[in-house]
């Protein structure tokens, strides 16, 4: 099992910053795939960005230029940087990582940490 820990948000100002983050811990193989998801209310899940262990990130069309998703495997947790907030932007964020061998890969989900753009 792979436990995630979420850190990162809050209340901010339309245009302003913050830095979401996400600790893997437990039984740890190999992380494939980290990745970041939102859910604003009454709305499904979505994709925000994600990162693979080798290739280039994937941004949701909203959030590129503005955010920024970066993993340190050495610590296994991946991170996101988000500039230029915008209201629209407000949901929970919900992290993501498959880990596993290529045979047995599984998906985990973060608890969820709330962002609200608001002025």
């Amino acid at each position: 099992q792979v436990q995630l820990v979420e850190s990162g948000g809050g209340l901010v100002q339309p245009g302003g910053s913050l830095r979401l983050s996400c600790a893997a811990s437990g039984n740890i193989f190999s992380i494939d795939l980290m990745g970041w998801y939102y859910q604003a209310a009454g709305k499904a899940r979505e994709l925000v960005a994600s990162i693979p262990s080798v290739g280039s990130p994937n941004y949701a069309d909203s959030v590129k230029g503005r955010f920024t998703i970066s993993r340190d495997n050495a610590k296994n947790t991946v991170y996101l940087q988000m500039n230029s907030l915008k209201p629209e932007d407000t949901a929970v964020y919900y992290c993501y990582v498959r880990e596993g061998p290529i045979w047995s890969r599984k998906g985990y989900w973060g608890q969820g940490t709330q962002v609200t753009v608001s002025s």
